[in-house]
């Protein structure tokens, strides 16, 4: 069975998310490890509430590369196939990405290229856009750059805030991070240029 490694920096809800279609066989796949730069974080709290390996490597004052070595060698450690961002606050280096090539997935609450970085939700209103959404994709060293995977659309309300717009946004979330984790995990795809297809 493949084996998933989920880093998060926060609550983890998509970790939640992902750990629950993993418990429904939703996913057929195993959580072999939770890892946070927080030792704080909620996400590994829950982790450990469910039973999963939950690891803590602190990021303060760690040069970027040294950190991503250590957090790569925890996820080796775990015989991890496909790592999972679910609120990891950190760009990986291009070392990291080299050690899991088409390997590494994230999810972003805008539809991509649209407002990468933070505060997605605040951006699509500030522009004033009428559609937002979310969107799963391979991870690269670049900012929320990578192939996309997949991505689902969320309507923006007249009386939006980013607060409950944000909600609606996560809802999708959820749902689309297992179908995507699904389709890489099948191996029935490929990528052509930026574009990933889906195959059957």
């Amino acid at each position: 069975m493949k084996r998933l490694g989920i880093l998060l920096s926060g609550r983890g809800s998509n970790f939640e998310a992902i750990a629950d279609s993993v418990a429904a066989g939703r996913i057929g796949a195993t959580i072999a490890v939770v890892i946070s730069n927080r030792p704080e974080a909620r996400g590994l709290e829950a982790a450990r509430e469910r039973g999963i390996d939950a690891v803590s490597i602190p990021s303060k004052g760690l040069d970027r590369e040294i950190y991503d070595r250590m957090v790569v060698g925890e996820l080796r450690k775990h015989e991890v196939d496909l790592v999972c961002l679910a609120g990891f606050m950190r760009l990986l280096s291009a070392y990291f990405v080299r050690e899991f090539p088409l390997r590494i997935l994230n999810i972003h609450p805008s539809l991509l290229p649209a407002f990468p970085g933070l505060d997605a939700q605040h951006q699509a209103l500030e522009h004033g856009v009428k559609v937002s959404g979310c969107t799963v994709h391979f991870v690269d060293e670049f900012l929320d750059h990578g192939p996309i995977v997949v991505q689902t659309p969320v309507r923006v309300r007249d009386d939006d805030s980013a607060e409950t717009l944000a909600a609606r946004i996560l809802r999708e979330e959820h749902r689309i991070y297992t179908e995507a984790i699904n389709i890489v995990l099948s191996g029935k795809w490929r990528v052509e240029g930026r574009r990933v297809i889906a195959e059957g």
